[in-house]
């Protein structure tokens, strides 16, 4: 019997229900597995992720501790004969074998779904960003318990999770859904101000949705951001599209029979 792990949120392993962990040092320790799942992760490694720079005198003691509780938990779940985290001299590794993990499905529809939209095919990538999005579950872990491998994943699962954003937007675009998107553009804008695509993209809804003049005010609102915080001017991008807009250029019309 296979099973699934998600760390998209917090850790929890789906069988023929939803299991978690309560203990936070085994959790942690788990997360880094699956995150390095089929690599032997080291032990130091490991100590760091648990403990940080200064680990106990009895770290490595604690490890396989930790270790022989993960493989029981994992053991009463797959009934299996072998242990899913086997020891690889210098460390531990987890076999993923057939089970499934969320953050690969999630980076496969993503990367798929920018090979559609790539490909003018904006129905099915917008289907498969919408689907990736949905494995989000929230943080990982609490700070308390955050290495140097977690804190990498948070920071590439955050970008990531952006860029899918970004692209559905995209495509969601490309098929007249423009008006649908503004509210959750301009949510957007207040949570990530200095990323100046979601700017780009609320202004572009709001022209097609015959608001030019909210489209002009968004430009300035950035504009003023980004000079504030950063001393800069809007990206040329943004710049061209509030030339655009100001002239009416006919070339911001939407293209319509997108597949």
């Amino acid at each position: 019997m296979t099973m699934r792990y998600e760390i998209m949120g917090p850790l929890q392993v789906v069988d023929d229900g939803k299991y978690v962990i309560r203990a936070r040092k085994v959790e942690a320790l788990l997360t880094v597995l699956l995150i390095r799942a089929d690599e032997v992760v080291p032990i130091n490694r490991l100590m760091t992720e648990i403990w940080g720079e200064n680990p106990p005198r009895r770290a490595v003691a604690g490890i396989h501790v930790y270790i022989s509780q993960i493989r029981k938990f994992l053991n009463g779940l797959s009934k299996g004969d072998e242990s899913p985290v086997q020891t690889r001299p210098p460390g531990y590794m987890l076999r993923l074998g057939s089970d499934g993990l969320d953050f690969r499905d999630f980076e496969r529809l993503v990367n798929r779904g920018r090979d559609h939209a790539r490909a003018g095919r904006h129905v099915r990538a917008a289907a498969d960003f919408e689907n990736a999005l949905s494995l989000w579950r929230g943080p990982l872990l609490d700070e308390a318990c955050v290495g140097p491998i977690v804190e990498g994943f948070q920071a590439w699962l955050k970008e990531v999770r952006l860029e899918c954003v970004e692209m559905m937007i995209d495509s969601r675009l490309t098929l007249a859904r423009h008006r649908e998107l503004i509210g959750d553009l301009y949510l957007l804008t207040q949570e990530h101000p200095l990323r100046e695509t979601f700017y780009r993209q609320l202004m572009l809804a709001l022209y097609r949705s015959g608001r030019q003049a909210d489209a002009l005010a968004v430009y300035q609102t950035a504009r003023g951001t980004l000079t504030q915080e950063l001393g800069l001017e809007p990206c040329p991008a943004l710049q061209d599209l509030h030339q655009a807009i100001l002239t009416s250029d006919r070339r911001l019309d939407l293209e319509l029979g997108v597949a």
